[in-house]
């Protein structure tokens, strides 16, 4: 859910900072890279306190609602819309694409191996999030994998170290086959990074 949300927000802001001049970019692209000086953990007590004014504590959507918009991810779609030729744009704006028409079916595809990239990051960084799911999710039902993790290894009956093991597998399995099947475009997001 995150990461669909991600890379709906981002891309669509990182085209208008990449080819759209208006008034205030600089600065609006300027306080977007702020948000990369601030710790999330700083902002827990604040965070919390908005799921509970809009009711959703306790549930998935909480979870992903402050990531939802990501500095990275604009800042490295930005950069990778920079580097596709305008002549593309005005050729798919001569054949009568729309602006959304040219981000679909021009940059995306160009950018494909940033967005692999961007979204095996992203995935990998969630997925392990152990704190703020913690916090903002009461019961089993809500939880995440990393936080019912935490349940095998209560100390009051013992501690089972296979079983924890074999959690510990079954959390990670879902992150090393998804490397595994986008490890093409992965390590070609750095390539074209280096060629540049």
């Amino acid at each position: 859910m995150i990461l669909m949300v991600q890379l709906l927000v981002c891309a669509l802001a990182a085209y208008a900072f990449a080819r759209y001049r208006f008034a205030g970019r600089s600065l609006l692209f300027s306080l977007v890279m702020v948000q990369l000086l601030v710790m999330p953990n700083l902002l827990i007590v604040e965070n919390y306190n908005t799921m509970a004014r809009l009711g959703l504590v306790n549930h998935l959507v909480a979870i992903g609602l402050p990531y939802f918009a990501s500095a990275f991810g604009i800042f490295l779609l930005r950069q990778a819309f920079l580097t596709v030729p305008i002549e593309l744009t005005d050729a798919a704006s001569l054949e009568g694409a729309g602006s959304l028409a040219v981000l679909w079916h021009v940059y995306l595809p160009l950018s494909r191996p940033v967005l692999v990239a961007y979204g095996l990051v992203s995935v990998s960084y969630h997925w392990n999030d152990f704190l703020w799911p913690l916090i903002v999710t009461n019961s089993p039902r809500s939880r995440v994998l990393t936080v019912g993790l935490q349940v095998f290894s209560t100390a009051d009956q013992g501690v089972d170290w296979a079983l924890i093991s074999a959690a510990a597998v079954m959390t990670s399995a879902p992150l090393l086959l998804a490397f595994l099947l986008f490890q093409r475009h992965f390590v070609q997001s750095f390539m074209r990074a280096g060629l540049r």
